[in-house]
């Protein structure tokens, strides 16, 4: 680094420290706020309207010491949630669900509800897209997975088999989602693949 004075100032690292190679490890992001930052890039980009779901709460007790600072201390979820991001995307519906996992071998199904794998049904039913992303934290891979392949799984749980996916299993039937820059995670690159 020069500085003003047009001296170069060396800064010297522990012996013992190891160069980063990886750009993207350890990016401290959740795979929450990656889709987040991916969504206002495909609005600010005017490709596509999708958006994070509000959780429906109902507020029971405020406490209110004064107008500035009111703060909840009693609320109560409305109802199930249904999927966490929805939106529009070349005149099609999209509706789609997030999850990480630390699990290295493994994506288990407990992770998902039922009423959700229903709302998934009555979009994909309705002509809509409806997937879901899934994150190996362990691996520091993210998939996206079809609806499609989702309910297979879910109907040989119900039937008493596995009550997981593994992660082979989601390595050939999904598709790797890469990090990218812009798009961190451009599931608009498979949308377009699969279904235009």
């Amino acid at each position: 680094m020069n500085y003003p004075n047009g001296q170069r100032k060396n800064i010297s690292r522990p012996k013992d420290a190891k160069k980063n190679t990886n750009i993207f490890s350890n990016r401290g992001m959740t795979l929450e706020e990656d889709i987040n930052e991916t969504n206002t890039f495909y609005v600010k980009a005017n490709k596509a309207v999708i958006y994070k779901k509000p959780t429906p709460v109902q507020i029971v007790k405020v406490n209110y010491p004064k107008r500035s600072a009111a703060v909840i201390t009693e609320a109560y979820f409305k109802q199930a949630s249904t999927t966490d991001y929805n939106g529009v995307y070349r005149y099609r519906y999209i509706d789609f669900e997030a999850k990480e996992t630390k699990n290295k071998t493994l994506f288990p199904l407990a992770n998902i509800h039922e009423h959700q794998i229903d709302h998934m049904k009555a979009v994909v039913d309705h002509g809509g897209i409806s997937f879901i992303i899934i994150r190996f934290a362990a691996h520091d891979e993210t998939f996206f997975l079809p609806a499609e392949k989702l309910f297979l799984h879910w109907n040989v749980k119900l039937n008493g088999g596995k009550k997981s996916i593994a992660y082979e299993t989601i390595q050939e039937e999904g598709y790797i989602i890469p990090f990218q820059y812009k798009a961190r995670i451009d599931y608009l690159a498979i949308i377009d693949e699969l279904y235009f």
